[in-house]
């Protein structure tokens, strides 16, 4: 019986007490309420159309309150404004993203610099010069050497690349030290590299691994130490002169034992003894104390022991006036090995000449450090982060569950020695179990085990009396082993760059290796398309899994090399809007990065992440 009654029954009789009307029509009911209260409110407000503007400056005022985008949509109308391109709108997108990371990148100067706001102008002085044959070279002749050796440089008044390490007027023991190690011209980073450190220049020197970046910055370490020698005789508790930082003991013993080398070469000519210290955690600070009483020219440190013998004044750093960061992409990109870095340079109290080593460094570190020194020279072999091309990469899809069995296969492609990389302690030492009772001989390496065990792994490798090394990163950041025939990456790591360091263990000084890595469906699908990317690159066979990736950057990579792959990490297959390494960078600030932080890597099982001390 309500279905009967129409929409002016239940307007005039919604007050009827015995009337039952469903919930349906109660709800249309309250609606048509809303709208008829609502009409004259409608009727009453004013509109442009209805009532005409009063006034001579009406129409100003409604200019005044068109929005933003109104007038963005009347200029590009006009023509007043070109519209960007997406690829335009992509950079401008990145650039936004770069400038908005809260990295704390400040130049690499002490607290006491930086509050009483000096600023060096000047390179360091120094007393070395070219042959007159060599500054008479004019620049169009140097840069027929550069093109030569594909070098590039930039900066001003860069010194001239020279050819010989005679010209470069090392001294007889010298020389004869590097024909000992079967060292006889320069490779194409010490050319430009080692003028430009000669001549007192803060230095930015990339090149790919193996290529001899090591001497670059050791042998004129060692000049200045000789130098310093000849003009005044270190005493007790005096020094150092000259400082090197690296992330790994192993990567600073193995510095240091070059340095050694050239010191014990110019002594037994007769010549001054430099004593160098190997300032390396694991170790007694009692067994390294004795060469501190001494007075010593130059140190190799990782960055925790540094800081631990510098804040304990066991020595100071009031005479040094020579730095250098071994792999520093890592040393000022990570923000533990970053903190450890500036504690250091508070420790400084005079300019010194500051140089940047790497294979793989990103334009975001490139631009930070452009900034921070003085007057830098930019060597660069080849592109930043790119693979050596004496390395034959191989990519084989294996699943997880068939890794180890296939890993014993993959050992019968080469002669040893061979190196095997995994991304975490617990695989390395699950594998060296593993081979050890298939009858291969075997050491491990990674940062949960004592110096002891480090050492005695990595002596008996690089003496060939073991055939295989398994170990994390901590191995595949520039130490030397002689004759690597093989690398294998039983997982392929989270970053690029990590990839390019482990397979530049082998096909180093112009020899050729082999590198296999091995790829499943639990890979990151952008560390995937960098790997393509480097493949293509390298000129290497790309496997049919690599090749069925859709490249969402395919049509941004048209454009030029500056604006290719991503500005904070360099790979190659992904832009910065999706780089997977900004995001854990972001997180490391979020979590906090102190020494005491519980969210580090140390405490899990992977041996890659925190510094080593």
């Amino acid at each position: 019986w309500t279905g009967a009654m129409g929409e002016d029954d239940l307007l005039n009789d919604s007050d009827a007490g015995d009337v039952y009307v469903p919930i349906k029509e109660r709800r249309k009911l309250k609606l048509l309420q809303q709208q008829a209260m609502a009409a004259p409110l409608k009727r009453a407000r004013p509109t442009a159309s209805v009532e005409p503007a009063i006034g001579a400056d009406s129409g100003s005022q409604a200019s005044k309150k068109r929005s933003l985008l109104d007038e963005r949509a009347a200029a590009l109308a006009s023509g007043a404004v070109v519209p960007l391109s997406k690829e335009e709108e992509k950079v401008v997108e990145e650039t936004n993203i770069l400038s908005s990371i809260d990295n704390s990148y400040k130049p690499l100067m002490s607290v006491k610099e930086l509050a009483k706001g000096v600023e060096y102008k000047d390179s360091m002085a120094t007393g070395w010069r070219p042959p007159s044959h060599i500054r008479a070279m004019s620049e169009e002749e140097r840069q027929a050497v550069r093109d030569k050796w594909h070098i590039l440089v930039e900066g001003e008044d860069v010194p001239p690349p020279i050819k010989s390490f005679k010209d470069m007027r090392f001294p007889d023991p010298v020389l004869n030290a590097l024909k000992s190690k079967g060292i006889k011209k320069p490779t194409p980073i010490q050319i430009q590299g080692l003028p430009a450190v000669l001549a007192g220049r803060d230095l930015i020197g990339i090149a790919f691994t193996g290529s001899g970046k090591t001497l670059a910055f050791t042998l004129p370490m060692v000049m200045l130490a000789l130098e310093e020698e000849k003009r005044m005789p270190v005493t007790r508790g005096e020094g150092p002169f000259g400082l090197i930082l690296c992330p790994s003991r192993e990567l600073a013993r193995q510095t240091c034992e070059v340095a050694d080398h050239f010191a014990s070469a110019i002594h037994s000519a007769g010549g001054p003894q430099l004593r160098s210290l190997c300032c390396i955690g694991g170790q007694a600070i009692s067994a390294q104390m004795d060469l501190v009483r001494a007075g010593f020219h130059m140190c190799v440190a990782t960055p925790g022991r540094l800081n631990d013998m510098l804040n304990k004044k066991r020595f100071n750093l009031d005479l040094c006036r020579y730095l250098c960061l071994d792999e520093a992409d890592r040393m000022i990109g990570e923000p533990n090995f970053e903190e450890e870095v500036r504690t250091a340079m508070d420790y400084f109290v005079k300019q010194r000449q500051t140089l940047l080593f790497s294979a793989t460094m990103p334009n975001k570190i490139q631009n930070f450090a452009k900034s921070a020194l003085v007057r830098p020279v930019i060597v660069n072999v080849g592109r930043a982060g790119a693979a050596n091309l004496d390395v034959i990469q191989e990519v084989e899809y294996v699943k997880q569950e068939a890794k180890v069995l296939y890993l014993l296969e993959c050992l019968q492609k080469t002669a040893p020695p061979v190196l095997i990389f995994c991304e975490n302690k617990t695989d390395v030492d699950d594998i060296h179990e593993y081979l050890m009772l298939k009858g291969v001989g075997a050491v491990a390496i990674h940062g949960g085990k004592d110096q002891e065990e480090r050492e005695y792994a990595i002596n008996m490798y690089r003496e060939g009396k073991k055939d295989v090394l398994i170990g994390t990163d901590i191995a595949s950041k520039g130490l030397d082993f002689p004759d690597v025939q093989h690398v294998i990456n039983f997982d392929m790591p989270k970053e690029i760059e990590n990839y390019v360091h482990r397979i530049g263990r082998t096909g180093r000084c112009g020899k050729t290796g082999v590198a296999t890595t091995f790829i499943n469906k639990n890979c990151e699908e952008t560390t995937l398309l960098d790997l393509k990317h480097l493949l293509l690159e390298a000129r290497q066979r790309i496997p049919p899994v690599l090749a069925t990736l859709e490249d969402p950057n395919d049509q941004d990579m048209g454009g030029d090399e500056a604006s290719k792959g991503c500005a904070f990490c360099g790979g190659l297959g992904h832009r910065v809007a999706t780089c997977p390494k900004l995001e854990a960078h972001r997180m490391k600030q979020i979590m906090g990065t102190g020494k005491d932080d519980l969210a580090g890597t140390a405490s899990r099982g992977f041996g890659g992440g925190g510094t080593d001390w």
